[in-house]
Protein backbone atom coordinates (compact mmCIF):
# COMPACT_ATOMS: atom_id res chain seq x y z
CA UNK A 1 0.00 0.00 0.00
CA UNK A 2 2.92 2.32 1.09
CA UNK A 3 4.67 1.84 -2.82
CA UNK A 4 1.16 2.50 -4.46
CA UNK A 5 1.25 5.74 -2.32
CA UNK A 6 4.87 7.21 -3.49
CA UNK A 7 3.82 6.09 -7.00
CA UNK A 8 0.68 7.95 -7.06
CA UNK A 9 3.03 10.81 -5.40
CA UNK A 10 5.08 11.12 -8.02
CA UNK A 11 2.75 11.48 -10.70
CA UNK A 12 1.52 14.58 -8.75
CA UNK A 13 3.10 18.36 -8.73
CA UNK A 14 1.27 20.06 -5.96
CA UNK A 15 2.16 23.47 -6.85
CA UNK A 16 1.14 22.67 -10.62
CA UNK A 17 -2.32 21.06 -8.99
CA UNK A 18 -3.02 24.04 -6.87
CA UNK A 19 -2.42 26.48 -10.13
CA UNK A 20 -5.16 24.44 -12.26
CA UNK A 21 -7.50 23.80 -9.51
CA UNK A 22 -7.87 27.82 -9.32
CA UNK A 23 -7.45 28.36 -13.08
CA UNK A 24 -10.01 25.38 -13.86
CA UNK A 25 -12.50 25.97 -10.71
CA UNK A 26 -16.21 24.99 -11.72
CA UNK A 27 -15.03 24.66 -15.28
CA UNK A 28 -14.05 21.15 -15.26
CA UNK A 29 -13.87 18.35 -12.32
CA UNK A 30 -11.26 18.10 -9.50
CA UNK A 31 -10.70 14.66 -11.23
CA UNK A 32 -10.38 16.10 -14.41
CA UNK A 33 -7.90 18.68 -12.94
CA UNK A 34 -5.89 15.70 -11.22
CA UNK A 35 -5.60 13.97 -14.83
CA UNK A 36 -4.25 17.64 -16.28
CA UNK A 37 -1.53 17.74 -13.30
CA UNK A 38 -0.12 14.45 -14.00
CA UNK A 39 0.14 15.32 -17.61
CA UNK A 40 1.65 17.98 -17.39
CA UNK A 41 4.21 16.57 -15.09
CA UNK A 42 5.15 13.28 -17.92
CA UNK A 43 5.64 16.00 -19.79
CA UNK A 44 8.12 17.99 -17.71
CA UNK A 45 9.70 14.33 -16.59
CA UNK A 46 10.15 13.46 -20.17
CA UNK A 47 11.63 16.68 -21.08
CA UNK A 48 14.57 16.33 -18.44
CA UNK A 49 15.39 13.08 -19.18
CA UNK A 50 17.17 14.50 -22.64
CA UNK A 51 17.89 18.08 -21.21
CA UNK A 52 21.57 18.35 -21.08
CA UNK A 53 22.63 19.05 -17.68
CA UNK A 54 24.72 22.15 -17.12
CA UNK A 55 25.64 24.17 -13.76
CA UNK A 56 23.33 27.03 -13.67
CA UNK A 57 24.76 30.63 -13.81
CA UNK A 58 23.21 33.97 -13.31
CA UNK A 59 20.16 34.04 -15.72
CA UNK A 60 21.31 37.90 -16.86
CA UNK A 61 23.90 40.46 -16.79
CA UNK A 62 25.73 43.77 -17.56
CA UNK A 63 26.38 41.60 -20.71
CA UNK A 64 23.01 40.76 -21.51
CA UNK A 65 22.11 42.73 -24.43
CA UNK A 66 18.84 42.15 -26.75
CA UNK A 67 18.68 42.13 -30.11
CA UNK A 68 15.26 42.42 -31.77
CA UNK A 69 14.67 41.11 -35.33
CA UNK A 70 12.88 38.95 -37.97
CA UNK A 71 13.78 35.48 -38.75
CA UNK A 72 14.13 37.61 -42.46
CA UNK A 73 15.45 41.03 -41.44
CA UNK A 74 18.34 39.91 -44.09
CA UNK A 75 16.02 38.69 -46.23
CA UNK A 76 18.45 38.19 -49.52
CA UNK A 77 21.65 37.40 -48.85
CA UNK A 78 24.77 34.79 -49.98
CA UNK A 79 22.26 31.83 -48.47
CA UNK A 80 19.14 30.17 -49.78
CA UNK A 81 17.69 30.58 -46.57
CA UNK A 82 17.28 34.13 -44.53
CA UNK A 83 17.68 32.22 -40.86
CA UNK A 84 21.37 31.14 -42.74
CA UNK A 85 21.52 34.61 -43.93
CA UNK A 86 21.27 36.26 -40.53
CA UNK A 87 23.51 33.44 -38.81
CA UNK A 88 26.39 34.88 -40.90
CA UNK A 89 25.81 38.34 -40.55
CA UNK A 90 25.58 38.19 -36.71
CA UNK A 91 28.84 35.98 -36.21
CA UNK A 92 30.43 38.49 -38.53
CA UNK A 93 29.03 42.09 -37.29
CA UNK A 94 27.28 41.78 -34.27
CA UNK A 95 28.45 38.79 -31.97
CA UNK A 96 31.12 40.52 -30.13
CA UNK A 97 28.72 42.93 -28.38
CA UNK A 98 25.15 41.71 -28.67
CA UNK A 99 24.78 38.13 -27.06
CA UNK A 100 21.19 37.69 -27.11
CA UNK A 101 18.78 37.55 -30.19
CA UNK A 102 14.66 37.91 -30.07
CA UNK A 103 13.80 36.22 -33.22
CA UNK A 104 9.78 37.52 -33.92
CA UNK A 105 7.69 34.59 -34.98
CA UNK A 106 9.55 32.45 -37.25
CA UNK A 107 6.35 30.19 -37.46
CA UNK A 108 4.14 29.40 -40.57
CA UNK A 109 2.11 32.47 -40.47
CA UNK A 110 -0.75 34.28 -42.17
CA UNK A 111 -0.43 37.63 -41.67
CA UNK A 112 0.39 40.47 -39.15
CA UNK A 113 4.64 40.23 -39.54
CA UNK A 114 3.82 36.81 -38.58
CA UNK A 115 1.90 36.95 -35.27
CA UNK A 116 -1.38 35.27 -37.19
CA UNK A 117 0.29 31.62 -36.27
CA UNK A 118 -0.40 28.66 -38.60
CA UNK A 119 1.27 26.06 -36.81
CA UNK A 120 3.16 27.11 -33.41
CA UNK A 121 5.44 23.58 -33.61
CA UNK A 122 7.03 24.54 -36.93
CA UNK A 123 9.55 26.87 -38.64
CA UNK A 124 8.70 28.55 -41.85
CA UNK A 125 10.24 26.68 -44.67
CA UNK A 126 11.07 30.14 -46.56
CA UNK A 127 13.31 31.23 -43.02
CA UNK A 128 15.17 28.08 -42.68
CA UNK A 129 14.84 24.87 -40.12
CA UNK A 130 14.97 24.02 -36.61
CA UNK A 131 18.81 22.73 -37.27
CA UNK A 132 18.90 26.89 -37.75
CA UNK A 133 17.60 27.61 -34.48
CA UNK A 134 19.87 25.05 -32.76
CA UNK A 135 22.99 26.12 -34.54
CA UNK A 136 22.01 30.18 -33.73
CA UNK A 137 21.60 29.15 -29.99
CA UNK A 138 25.19 27.85 -30.14
CA UNK A 139 26.16 31.30 -30.30
CA UNK A 140 23.83 33.44 -28.99
CA UNK A 141 20.95 33.28 -26.37
CA UNK A 142 17.78 32.81 -28.53
CA UNK A 143 14.51 34.43 -27.41
CA UNK A 144 11.09 33.59 -29.06
CA UNK A 145 7.51 34.26 -29.28
CA UNK A 146 4.56 32.79 -27.73
CA UNK A 147 1.65 33.64 -29.47
CA UNK A 148 -0.44 32.34 -26.90
CA UNK A 149 -3.70 34.61 -26.94
CA UNK A 150 -4.91 33.67 -30.59
CA UNK A 151 -4.07 31.98 -33.82
CA UNK A 152 -4.29 32.24 -37.57
CA UNK A 153 -8.01 31.34 -39.19
CA UNK A 154 -5.64 29.20 -42.00
CA UNK A 155 -4.16 27.30 -39.54
CA UNK A 156 -4.72 23.46 -38.66
CA UNK A 157 -6.22 24.17 -35.39
CA UNK A 158 -9.06 25.78 -36.76
CA UNK A 159 -10.27 24.03 -39.52
CA UNK A 160 -10.18 21.02 -36.91
CA UNK A 161 -12.21 23.39 -34.70
CA UNK A 162 -14.80 24.41 -37.36
CA UNK A 163 -14.87 20.15 -38.09
CA UNK A 164 -15.30 19.60 -34.29
CA UNK A 165 -11.54 17.37 -34.69
CA UNK A 166 -8.57 17.36 -32.03
CA UNK A 167 -6.17 18.71 -32.27
CA UNK A 168 -8.78 21.73 -32.52
CA UNK A 169 -11.86 20.79 -31.43
CA UNK A 170 -13.08 23.47 -28.36
CA UNK A 171 -9.89 25.42 -29.07
CA UNK A 172 -11.33 28.67 -30.17
CA UNK A 173 -12.97 31.19 -28.06
CA UNK A 174 -16.53 31.64 -29.54
CA UNK A 175 -19.90 33.38 -28.09
CA UNK A 176 -23.90 34.07 -28.15
CA UNK A 177 -25.19 36.83 -28.61
CA UNK A 178 -25.86 37.55 -24.52
CA UNK A 179 -22.22 37.47 -23.95
CA UNK A 180 -21.91 41.33 -22.20
CA UNK A 181 -19.19 42.99 -24.23
CA UNK A 182 -19.91 46.27 -23.05
CA UNK A 183 -16.82 46.91 -20.89
CA UNK A 184 -14.46 44.94 -22.69
CA UNK A 185 -11.09 46.68 -23.11
CA UNK A 186 -10.27 46.68 -26.91
CA UNK A 187 -6.38 47.80 -28.47
CA UNK A 188 -7.67 47.65 -32.01
CA UNK A 189 -10.67 49.58 -33.82
CA UNK A 190 -12.17 46.51 -35.74
CA UNK A 191 -15.74 44.79 -34.83
CA UNK A 192 -14.50 42.76 -31.87
CA UNK A 193 -16.83 39.73 -33.07
CA UNK A 194 -17.05 38.03 -36.29
CA UNK A 195 -19.97 35.91 -36.72
CA UNK A 196 -20.07 32.17 -37.65
CA UNK A 197 -22.32 29.06 -37.70
CA UNK A 198 -21.17 26.72 -35.67
CA UNK A 199 -23.23 23.09 -35.13
CA UNK A 200 -26.26 25.27 -36.97
CA UNK A 201 -26.16 27.83 -34.43
CA UNK A 202 -25.72 31.46 -35.17
CA UNK A 203 -22.46 32.28 -32.99
CA UNK A 204 -19.45 35.04 -32.65
CA UNK A 205 -15.48 34.09 -32.92
CA UNK A 206 -13.79 36.70 -30.82
CA UNK A 207 -11.35 38.20 -32.85
CA UNK A 208 -8.87 40.67 -30.43
CA UNK A 209 -6.37 41.98 -32.86
CA UNK A 210 -7.77 41.28 -36.35
CA UNK A 211 -10.47 38.48 -38.30
CA UNK A 212 -7.84 36.44 -39.29
CA UNK A 213 -6.27 35.85 -35.80
CA UNK A 214 -9.08 34.01 -33.92
CA UNK A 215 -8.51 34.01 -29.85
CA UNK A 216 -7.58 30.86 -28.62
CA UNK A 217 -10.21 28.96 -25.83
CA UNK A 218 -8.05 29.16 -22.92
CA UNK A 219 -10.92 27.87 -20.88
CA UNK A 220 -10.43 24.04 -22.38
CA UNK A 221 -7.05 23.21 -20.99
CA UNK A 222 -6.16 21.40 -24.10
CA UNK A 223 -5.13 24.67 -25.08
CA UNK A 224 -3.05 25.27 -22.37
CA UNK A 225 -1.45 21.86 -22.32
CA UNK A 226 -0.39 22.88 -26.12
CA UNK A 227 1.60 25.66 -25.45
CA UNK A 228 3.56 23.70 -22.40
CA UNK A 229 4.35 21.16 -25.15
CA UNK A 230 5.05 23.82 -27.10
CA UNK A 231 7.53 25.60 -24.46
CA UNK A 232 9.98 22.27 -23.60
CA UNK A 233 9.56 21.43 -27.17
CA UNK A 234 11.20 24.72 -28.43
CA UNK A 235 13.55 24.56 -25.58
CA UNK A 236 14.75 21.25 -26.53
CA UNK A 237 16.03 23.19 -29.60
CA UNK A 238 18.11 25.67 -27.42
CA UNK A 239 16.15 28.56 -26.60
CA UNK A 240 16.08 29.95 -23.46
CA UNK A 241 13.81 33.25 -23.24
CA UNK A 242 9.90 32.67 -24.16
CA UNK A 243 7.92 36.45 -24.74
CA UNK A 244 4.08 35.69 -23.92
CA UNK A 245 2.80 37.65 -26.47
CA UNK A 246 0.01 39.73 -25.61
CA UNK A 247 -0.77 37.52 -22.53
CA UNK A 248 -3.16 39.86 -21.01
CA UNK A 249 -5.83 39.37 -23.07
CA UNK A 250 -6.23 35.52 -22.84
CA UNK A 251 -8.87 34.90 -20.49
CA UNK A 252 -12.35 36.48 -20.65
CA UNK A 253 -15.03 36.82 -18.77
CA UNK A 254 -18.84 38.70 -19.74
CA UNK A 255 -19.07 41.41 -18.28
CA UNK A 256 -15.41 42.30 -17.36
CA UNK A 257 -12.52 44.16 -19.35
CA UNK A 258 -11.41 40.84 -20.44
CA UNK A 259 -7.83 42.17 -19.46
CA UNK A 260 -5.00 41.31 -16.71
CA UNK A 261 -8.25 38.67 -15.03
CA UNK A 262 -6.57 36.75 -12.08
CA UNK A 263 -6.76 33.34 -14.55
CA UNK A 264 -4.15 34.73 -17.01
CA UNK A 265 -1.63 35.69 -13.70
CA UNK A 266 -2.07 32.19 -13.00
CA UNK A 267 -1.40 30.60 -16.33
CA UNK A 268 1.79 32.90 -15.84
CA UNK A 269 2.65 31.86 -12.56
CA UNK A 270 1.91 27.49 -13.82
CA UNK A 271 4.48 28.10 -16.96
CA UNK A 272 6.91 30.06 -14.19
CA UNK A 273 6.52 27.02 -12.01
CA UNK A 274 7.27 24.45 -14.93
CA UNK A 275 10.39 26.22 -16.10
CA UNK A 276 11.72 27.18 -12.76
CA UNK A 277 12.00 23.04 -12.67
CA UNK A 278 13.99 22.86 -15.41
CA UNK A 279 17.99 22.86 -15.23
CA UNK A 280 18.71 25.33 -17.88
CA UNK A 281 18.00 28.92 -16.95
CA UNK A 282 14.76 29.59 -19.20
CA UNK A 283 13.74 32.93 -18.80
CA UNK A 284 9.87 33.96 -18.80
CA UNK A 285 8.80 37.77 -20.60
CA UNK A 286 5.43 39.36 -20.13
CA UNK A 287 4.16 41.66 -23.49
CA UNK A 288 1.63 43.80 -22.01
CA UNK A 289 1.18 46.87 -23.71
CA UNK A 290 -0.37 48.63 -20.55
CA UNK A 291 -0.43 51.46 -17.88
CA UNK A 292 2.18 51.43 -15.20
CA UNK A 293 0.50 49.59 -12.55
CA UNK A 294 -1.15 46.94 -14.97
CA UNK A 295 1.91 46.00 -16.56
CA UNK A 296 4.49 45.94 -13.29
CA UNK A 297 1.32 43.38 -11.79
CA UNK A 298 2.82 40.97 -14.08
CA UNK A 299 6.19 40.43 -11.95
CA UNK A 300 3.89 39.26 -8.98
CA UNK A 301 5.35 38.26 -6.27
CA UNK A 302 8.79 36.82 -7.93
CA UNK A 303 6.59 34.40 -9.18
CA UNK A 304 5.22 35.43 -12.57
CA UNK A 305 7.42 37.28 -15.29
CA UNK A 306 11.29 37.30 -15.04
CA UNK A 307 11.11 40.24 -17.14
CA UNK A 308 8.45 42.80 -18.20
CA UNK A 309 8.93 45.45 -20.65
CA UNK A 310 9.21 49.08 -19.64
CA UNK A 311 6.77 50.49 -22.16
CA UNK A 312 6.83 54.13 -21.19
CA UNK A 313 9.91 54.07 -22.37
CA UNK A 314 9.52 54.74 -26.23
CA UNK A 315 6.93 57.47 -25.75
CA UNK A 316 8.69 59.26 -22.68
CA UNK A 317 12.58 59.17 -23.95
CA UNK A 318 10.78 60.59 -27.45
CA UNK A 319 9.26 63.15 -25.97
CA UNK A 320 12.38 64.16 -23.83
CA UNK A 321 14.12 64.36 -27.34
CA UNK A 322 11.78 65.73 -29.35
CA UNK A 323 11.06 68.78 -26.92
CA UNK A 324 14.26 69.03 -25.17
CA UNK A 325 12.85 68.35 -21.70
CA UNK A 326 13.73 65.77 -19.19
CA UNK A 327 11.13 66.57 -16.90
CA UNK A 328 8.64 63.97 -17.03
CA UNK A 329 11.16 60.97 -17.98
CA UNK A 330 13.22 61.91 -14.72
CA UNK A 331 9.93 62.18 -12.83
CA UNK A 332 8.93 59.14 -14.09
CA UNK A 333 12.15 57.34 -13.18
CA UNK A 334 12.22 58.53 -9.92
CA UNK A 335 8.75 56.74 -9.02
CA UNK A 336 9.86 53.52 -10.54
CA UNK A 337 10.22 50.61 -8.21
CA UNK A 338 13.65 48.56 -8.43
CA UNK A 339 12.96 45.54 -9.77
CA UNK A 340 13.87 42.21 -6.90
CA UNK A 341 16.33 40.21 -7.48
CA UNK A 342 14.91 37.53 -10.01
CA UNK A 343 12.97 40.02 -11.49
CA UNK A 344 14.27 42.54 -14.63
CA UNK A 345 13.08 45.49 -16.46
CA UNK A 346 12.94 44.97 -20.15
CA UNK A 347 14.42 48.60 -21.98
CA UNK A 348 13.83 49.38 -25.34
CA UNK A 349 12.72 52.56 -27.45
CA UNK A 350 12.43 50.78 -30.69
CA UNK A 351 10.65 47.52 -31.79
CA UNK A 352 9.08 46.01 -35.24
CA UNK A 353 5.69 47.54 -33.26
CA UNK A 354 5.16 51.40 -33.48
CA UNK A 355 5.76 53.68 -30.34
CA UNK A 356 2.73 52.57 -28.03
CA UNK A 357 0.43 55.60 -26.47
CA UNK A 358 -1.31 53.74 -23.72
CA UNK A 359 1.86 53.88 -21.37
CA UNK A 360 2.27 57.27 -21.93
CA UNK A 361 -1.28 57.67 -19.96
CA UNK A 362 -0.55 59.02 -16.44
CA UNK A 363 2.78 60.23 -17.38
CA UNK A 364 2.29 62.57 -19.93
CA UNK A 365 -0.85 64.36 -20.19
CA UNK A 366 -3.33 64.71 -22.80
CA UNK A 367 -1.78 68.58 -24.29
CA UNK A 368 1.71 66.75 -24.04
CA UNK A 369 0.63 63.54 -25.77
CA UNK A 370 -1.37 65.51 -28.78
CA UNK A 371 1.85 67.91 -29.27
CA UNK A 372 3.68 65.01 -29.37
CA UNK A 373 1.76 62.99 -32.16
CA UNK A 374 1.76 66.05 -34.31
CA UNK A 375 5.34 66.70 -34.21
CA UNK A 376 5.63 63.16 -35.23
CA UNK A 377 3.31 63.53 -38.13
CA UNK A 378 5.48 66.10 -39.35
CA UNK A 379 8.38 63.68 -39.12
CA UNK A 380 6.27 61.02 -40.90
CA UNK A 381 4.16 58.87 -39.13
CA UNK A 382 0.69 57.20 -39.66
CA UNK A 383 -1.14 56.27 -36.27
CA UNK A 384 -3.13 53.19 -35.37
CA UNK A 385 -6.34 53.50 -33.47
CA UNK A 386 -8.31 51.41 -31.16
CA UNK A 387 -11.77 52.13 -29.96
CA UNK A 388 -12.86 53.18 -26.43
CA UNK A 389 -15.71 51.48 -25.30
CA UNK A 390 -17.92 54.68 -25.83
CA UNK A 391 -17.04 53.72 -29.57
CA UNK A 392 -14.65 57.13 -29.71
CA UNK A 393 -11.22 56.20 -31.01
CA UNK A 394 -7.87 56.88 -30.20
CA UNK A 395 -4.43 56.44 -30.97
CA UNK A 396 -3.51 53.14 -30.18
CA UNK A 397 0.40 53.97 -31.54
CA UNK A 398 2.71 55.53 -33.69
CA UNK A 399 3.88 53.96 -36.77
CA UNK A 400 7.20 55.45 -37.82
CA UNK A 401 11.00 54.30 -37.76
CA UNK A 402 12.42 55.57 -34.95
CA UNK A 403 15.27 57.62 -36.37
CA UNK A 404 12.66 59.03 -38.15
CA UNK A 405 10.68 60.08 -35.36
CA UNK A 406 13.76 62.00 -33.47
CA UNK A 407 15.04 62.90 -37.35
CA UNK A 408 13.27 66.57 -36.49
CA UNK A 409 12.56 68.89 -33.92
CA UNK A 410 11.31 72.20 -33.61
CA UNK A 411 14.44 73.36 -33.44
CA UNK A 412 16.19 71.29 -35.30
CA UNK A 413 14.01 71.65 -38.46
CA UNK A 414 16.60 70.90 -40.53
CA UNK A 415 17.55 67.68 -38.60
CA UNK A 416 21.43 68.80 -38.40
CA UNK A 417 21.96 66.75 -35.00
CA UNK A 418 19.77 63.65 -35.93
CA UNK A 419 22.31 60.60 -35.51
CA UNK A 420 23.56 62.38 -32.21
CA UNK A 421 20.20 63.01 -31.21
CA UNK A 422 19.09 59.37 -32.00
CA UNK A 423 22.51 57.68 -29.94
CA UNK A 424 21.80 59.54 -27.16
CA UNK A 425 18.60 58.42 -27.06
CA UNK A 426 19.90 54.68 -26.70
CA UNK A 427 22.58 55.70 -24.51
CA UNK A 428 19.71 55.84 -21.77
CA UNK A 429 18.53 52.32 -22.28
CA UNK A 430 22.00 51.61 -21.86
CA UNK A 431 22.28 53.46 -18.40
CA UNK A 432 19.17 52.98 -16.80
CA UNK A 433 18.39 49.85 -14.58
CA UNK A 434 16.97 46.57 -16.61
CA UNK A 435 18.10 44.84 -19.77
CA UNK A 436 18.71 47.25 -22.85
CA UNK A 437 17.35 45.94 -25.77
CA UNK A 438 17.95 47.06 -29.31
CA UNK A 439 16.08 46.89 -32.63
CA UNK A 440 17.37 45.23 -35.66
CA UNK A 441 16.88 48.53 -37.74
CA UNK A 442 17.78 50.60 -35.09
CA UNK A 443 21.66 49.83 -35.31
CA UNK A 444 21.24 50.97 -38.57
CA UNK A 445 19.26 54.12 -38.16
CA UNK A 446 17.22 53.06 -41.00
CA UNK A 447 14.67 54.60 -42.02
CA UNK A 448 11.09 54.86 -42.67
CA UNK A 449 10.05 52.11 -45.21
CA UNK A 450 7.50 54.27 -47.47
CA UNK A 451 7.40 51.71 -50.81
CA UNK A 452 6.98 48.23 -48.12
CA UNK A 453 3.29 50.78 -46.78
CA UNK A 454 2.57 52.14 -50.26
CA UNK A 455 2.36 48.48 -51.52
CA UNK A 456 0.62 46.60 -48.49
CA UNK A 457 -1.40 49.87 -47.05
CA UNK A 458 -0.04 47.99 -43.26
CA UNK A 459 1.10 51.11 -41.22
CA UNK A 460 3.88 48.59 -39.17
CA UNK A 461 5.68 48.12 -42.21
CA UNK A 462 6.92 51.70 -42.14
CA UNK A 463 9.17 50.07 -39.38
CA UNK A 464 9.65 46.77 -40.72
CA UNK A 465 12.37 47.42 -43.96
CA UNK A 466 14.00 44.03 -45.35
CA UNK A 467 17.36 44.28 -45.94
CA UNK A 468 19.91 42.37 -48.51
CA UNK A 469 22.83 41.10 -47.40
CA UNK A 470 25.75 42.92 -49.75
CA UNK A 471 23.47 46.01 -49.63
CA UNK A 472 23.95 46.32 -45.76
CA UNK A 473 27.56 45.17 -45.76
CA UNK A 474 28.48 47.61 -47.97
CA UNK A 475 26.61 50.44 -46.27
CA UNK A 476 28.22 49.21 -43.02
CA UNK A 477 31.40 49.40 -44.09
CA UNK A 478 31.65 52.90 -46.19
CA UNK A 479 33.14 55.37 -43.49
CA UNK A 480 30.54 58.09 -44.33
CA UNK A 481 27.35 56.26 -44.64
CA UNK A 482 25.19 57.22 -41.91
CA UNK A 483 24.28 53.37 -41.64
CA UNK A 484 27.96 52.69 -41.07
CA UNK A 485 27.76 56.14 -38.21
CA UNK A 486 25.56 54.40 -36.35
CA UNK A 487 26.79 50.58 -36.21
CA UNK A 488 29.68 51.49 -35.33
CA UNK A 489 28.62 54.20 -32.22
CA UNK A 490 26.49 51.66 -30.75
CA UNK A 491 28.79 49.04 -31.66
CA UNK A 492 31.62 51.04 -29.90
CA UNK A 493 29.43 52.32 -26.69
CA UNK A 494 27.63 48.41 -25.84
CA UNK A 495 31.13 47.13 -25.71
CA UNK A 496 31.97 49.45 -23.28
CA UNK A 497 28.47 49.49 -21.08
CA UNK A 498 28.78 45.52 -20.99
CA UNK A 499 32.03 45.29 -19.18
CA UNK A 500 30.61 47.59 -16.22
CA UNK A 501 29.39 46.11 -13.04
CA UNK A 502 27.12 49.47 -12.27
CA UNK A 503 25.42 48.88 -15.17
CA UNK A 504 24.52 45.16 -14.23
CA UNK A 505 20.40 44.94 -14.58
CA UNK A 506 19.80 44.54 -10.74
CA UNK A 507 22.79 46.83 -9.81
CA UNK A 508 21.48 49.95 -7.42
CA UNK A 509 19.72 53.35 -9.00
CA UNK A 510 19.06 56.69 -8.22
CA UNK A 511 17.52 59.21 -10.27
CA UNK A 512 18.71 62.65 -10.36
CA UNK A 513 17.39 65.55 -10.80
CA UNK A 514 19.49 68.19 -12.72
CA UNK A 515 17.52 70.32 -14.44
CA UNK A 516 15.59 69.58 -18.13
CA UNK A 517 18.46 69.42 -20.25
CA UNK A 518 19.96 66.81 -18.64
CA UNK A 519 18.60 63.05 -17.92
CA UNK A 520 20.85 61.52 -15.44
CA UNK A 521 21.50 58.33 -13.38
CA UNK A 522 23.33 57.22 -10.37
CA UNK A 523 24.31 53.20 -11.01
CA UNK A 524 26.45 51.61 -7.66
CA UNK A 525 27.31 47.71 -8.83
CA UNK A 526 25.95 44.95 -6.51
CA UNK A 527 29.66 45.01 -4.32
CA UNK A 528 29.83 48.59 -4.18
CA UNK A 529 33.07 49.01 -5.71
CA UNK A 530 32.26 50.64 -8.63
CA UNK A 531 29.66 54.17 -9.04
CA UNK A 532 28.58 55.70 -12.68
CA UNK A 533 27.09 59.05 -12.92
CA UNK A 534 25.21 58.78 -16.41
CA UNK A 535 24.67 61.94 -17.36
CA UNK A 536 23.05 62.45 -21.17
CA UNK A 537 22.22 66.44 -22.51
CA UNK A 538 18.73 65.83 -23.97
CA UNK A 539 18.97 69.21 -25.84
CA UNK A 540 20.67 71.37 -29.22
CA UNK A 541 22.55 73.88 -25.91
CA UNK A 542 26.11 73.27 -24.82
CA UNK A 543 25.52 72.76 -20.41
CA UNK A 544 27.96 73.00 -17.86
CA UNK A 545 27.07 71.21 -14.88
CA UNK A 546 28.81 71.90 -11.46
CA UNK A 547 30.47 68.81 -10.21
CA UNK A 548 29.02 69.72 -7.01
CA UNK A 549 25.55 68.53 -8.08
CA UNK A 550 26.66 64.72 -8.64
CA UNK A 551 28.72 64.08 -5.35
CA UNK A 552 32.37 62.67 -6.83
CA UNK A 553 33.85 61.93 -3.92
CA UNK A 554 37.13 63.98 -3.55
CA UNK A 555 39.75 61.11 -2.66
CA UNK A 556 39.07 58.78 -5.61
CA UNK A 557 39.90 59.76 -8.84
CA UNK A 558 36.92 59.66 -11.96
CA UNK A 559 36.94 58.79 -15.56
CA UNK A 560 34.48 59.50 -18.40
CA UNK A 561 34.48 56.53 -20.08
CA UNK A 562 32.92 57.57 -23.06
CA UNK A 563 35.76 60.35 -23.87
CA UNK A 564 38.81 57.86 -23.56
CA UNK A 565 39.10 58.04 -19.94
CA UNK A 566 39.22 61.68 -19.52
CA UNK A 567 39.93 62.35 -16.08
CA UNK A 568 37.69 64.61 -14.83
CA UNK A 569 39.54 66.86 -12.60
CA UNK A 570 37.95 70.27 -12.67
CA UNK A 571 34.74 72.00 -10.65
CA UNK A 572 32.30 71.67 -14.49
CA UNK A 573 31.69 69.15 -16.82
CA UNK A 574 31.03 70.51 -20.28
CA UNK A 575 28.14 68.69 -22.20
CA UNK A 576 28.04 69.39 -25.69
CA UNK A 577 24.64 68.83 -27.80
CA UNK A 578 23.28 65.24 -26.89
CA UNK A 579 26.36 64.26 -25.35
CA UNK A 580 26.18 61.50 -22.83
CA UNK A 581 29.46 60.74 -20.19
CA UNK A 582 29.40 57.95 -18.23
CA UNK A 583 31.48 59.35 -15.04
CA UNK A 584 33.36 56.44 -12.92
CA UNK A 585 35.40 55.73 -10.10
CA UNK A 586 36.76 52.66 -11.43
CA UNK A 587 37.41 50.92 -14.27
CA UNK A 588 37.35 47.71 -15.75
Amino acid sequence: MQKSNNKFKENINLDILKRLNYIYDKIISKEKTLEYSKKINRLINHYKKFEVKTKKKEAWSESTILLITYADSISKGISGKSLNNFGIFYNKYLKKFIESIHFLPFFPSSGDGGFSVKNHFEVDETYGTWEDIKELSKNANIMTDLVLNHASSKGQWFKNFLKEKRPGKNYFYIVDKNYDCSKVVRPRDHNLLSEIKFSNEKKFLWCTFSHDQIDLNFKNPEVLLEFIKLILTLASYGIKIFRLDAVAFIWKKTGTTCLNLPQTHEIIKLLRDIVDQLEQNIIIVTETNLPKQENLSYFGKNDEAHWVYNFPLPPLIINTFLFEDSSALTKWSMKMPPAQIGNAYLNFIASHDGIGMRPAEGVLNDKEIKKMLLRLKKNGSQFSMRKLSNGEEKVYEANISLFDALKYTDNDEKGRFDLKRFIAAHCIILAIEGVPAFYFNSLFATKNDKKAFDTSGIKRNLNRYKWDYSSLVNLINKKDSIECMSYESFKNIISIRKAQPAFHPNATQFTLNLGGNIFSVWRQSRDRKQSIFALTNVSLKTVKLNTNKINLIDDEQWFDLLSSNKIIDGKFIKLNPYQTAWITNFRV
